[in-house]
């Protein structure tokens, strides 16, 4: 008969087995580890690509937000921009075009239709020194009554609405500035 001593020790041989099979396999799958991980650092390392890199200088000296304004003020102009000939993202590239003539653009959307074929720009209050340097930004005539016209809107929150139209790669300025595939 087995007394409750050899019962222990039967249980702690095959404990110190367990463990020292345990061990063992860690040991296996760490030495696994480390040569794989060699392998790959040996080949990233052969057939890796030498760079340069180099970091363009800059000045130690930091912009205050007036020094930025002063250099490219925005005036005091909103502007909306209408998408009226259904090409996708043309508002939003007309935009970028506007803002970097210093005019706020505070929306760009699309028209409530797609059917315009012409572009018009659209005085929507008393601002005419806005209207005149949207109409300046993209080269048209101030007394253009086909493009440019008057229809004052109180209830409207900009000062001029720009509807672009099917025609607005004939427009030299937008022209020039759109990427051909627009």
């Amino acid at each position: 008969m087995l007394t409750s001593k050899k019962i222990k020790k039967k249980k702690r041989r095959s404990i110190n087995f367990g463990s020292a099979l345990l061990n063992g396999l860690i040991g296996v799958l760490s030495i696994f580890l480390i040569a794989f991980i060699y392998s790959v650092s040996q080949k990233s390392v052969r057939n890796g690509v030498s760079m340069n890199v180099t970091f363009p200088e800059t000045s130690n000296k930091s912009l205050l937000a007036v020094d930025i304004y002063e250099e490219n003020p925005v005036l005091d102009i909103e502007v909306e921009v209408l998408n009226g000939c259904g090409v996708t993202g043309v508002a939003g590239e007309i935009s970028k075009f506007l803002r970097g003539h210093q005019i706020d653009v505070v929306r760009s959307e699309n028209a409530d239709h797609f059917l315009y074929t012409r572009t018009l720009i659209i005085q929507r209050n008393e601002n005419v020194e806005g209207l005149a340097k949207v109409v300046k930004a993209l080269n048209i005539e101030l007394d253009d009554k086909s493009r440019v016209l008057i229809q004052p809107d109180p209830s409207s929150d900009v000062d001029v609405t720009l509807i672009i139209g099917s025609d607005y790669h004939s427009i030299q300025p937008i022209g020039d500035f759109l990427d051909p595939s627009f």
